[in-house]
């Protein structure tokens, strides 16, 4: 086409039956020259608004498709404008016609209608549908068998599919219309309203003190090579009622062990423990100490004052962080057997027990014995 015609294009102008349709509603008649003011009877489609930089643009789509049209690639074509080489692939799996040519305006046009809100709740029309999954329910199946069913019998028809989420959703939130509340009483757990899950950056503080994490945990102590770092926990018994509080120094492998009288295992009893323990080292063996989110470490500040040693803690859930805490927790339920009362076990059974553990030559220190390492040091 002409150059001028695709500017006028650009400019929102319009050609039909001589004359020119400007986007102020001019009209100019090339026949007599003259300028009125009015619109055309049937204006072209108005280019959909754009929604944000993560979508894609109307001018990104046009080089879409004239870089296809000189023969680049995806990747290529992704490069150009900044984008992944599987955006662009969507995007013309999306909007491409059957017969693989591309306009931009229609693509656009086309996303901008697909993406409209809001759209009726699927479960919130009545239908087979929703009586499928109500009588389902009553049945007392969960969502998921529910959503799993539909798609093995009904292959191909979407009207008779829906996923887990979308029932949940109607059973859930109300403001979607779907399924009765009461139905939400056949669910297995027979919650009437979602249990909301914390990502960890919105979880609230574990203790009132603020924990220093094991990421700011300084690279001397990750390899091992300083002695005087420890990672700490406790071992529990019978239902949680008694637990022995467990030290192991990283680098040697020593292990001491603390007695909670009782067995109580109190942040408070923990502390006394742990400040007891350590104040048995010498000040160059005071490295540090890595311990879990368990609650017994509540008082972790009044430990730092009072023993001088900093404690970090582990992210949830990850125990690999206190590796060698771990393996000799394995180690000593030799001794101390899982679903026992670890109460009955007084300090001279524990100092008899880690002086075992200590005499043993262990591989990882060529074979000499944690005992032997750690003399060197003192």
């Amino acid at each position: 086409m002409h150059e001028r015609t695709g500017r006028d294009w650009d400019h929102g102008v319009r050609h039909s039956r001589n004359s020119r349709f400007y986007p102020d509603g001019r009209r100019v008649d090339y026949t007599t020259g003259r300028t009125t003011m009015e619109s055309m009877s049937s204006p072209p489609p108005a280019v959909a608004e754009q929604v944000g930089t993560r979508l894609l643009s109307l001018l990104e789509r046009e080089k879409i498709a004239d870089l296809r049209r000189a023969g680049l690639s995806l990747r290529a074509i992704g490069r150009e404008l900044g984008r992944p080489a599987s955006t662009v692939m969507r995007e013309l799996a999306a909007h491409a016609r059957a017969d693989g040519l591309y306009l931009p305006h229609l693509a656009h046009r086309s996303a901008a209608a697909d993406r409209a809100r809001p759209k009726p709740a699927k479960l919130a029309q009545p239908g087979p549908l929703r009586d499928y999954v109500r009588d389902r329910l009553e049945e007392q199946w969960s969502p998921e068998q529910i959503s799993g069913v539909l798609a093995r019998d009904h292959q191909g028809d979407e009207s008779m599919q829906v996923s887990t989420e979308t029932i949940y959703q109607a059973i859930y939130v109300q403001a979607r219309g779907g399924l009765k509340r009461e139905i939400a009483q056949a669910l297995r757990s027979g919650r009437t309203r979602r249990k909301p899950r914390r990502t960890p950056e919105q979880r609230t503080n574990r203790f009132i003190d603020p924990m220093v994490m094991i990421s700011e945990r300084p690279a001397e102590v990750e390899d091992r090579a300083v002695p005087g770092h420890w990672e700490g926990d406790l071992i529990l018994g019978t239902a949680n009622q008694s637990a022995i509080v467990t030290l192991v120094e990283r680098s040697t492998r020593y292990v001491m062990l603390g007695h909670l009288p009782g067995g109580v295992h109190t942040a408070e009893t923990v502390r006394d423990v742990l400040v007891d323990l350590i104040g048995t080292l010498p000040e160059h063996l005071r490295g540090s100490l890595t311990w879990d989110q368990g609650a017994e470490m509540a008082r972790h500040k009044a430990i730092r004052i009072a023993t001088g040693i900093p404690v970090y803690f582990c992210d949830p859930a990850s125990p690999w962080q206190r590796g060698s805490n771990e393996n000799t927790n394995g180690l000593l339920r030799q001794y101390f057997p899982k679903g026992t009362d670890l109460s009955i076990h007084g300090p001279a059974d524990l100092e008899h027990v880690a002086q075992k553990l200590n005499g043993r030559p262990r591989k990882t220190l060529g074979w000499d014995t944690p005992a032997e390492r750690l003399l060197e040091l003192v």
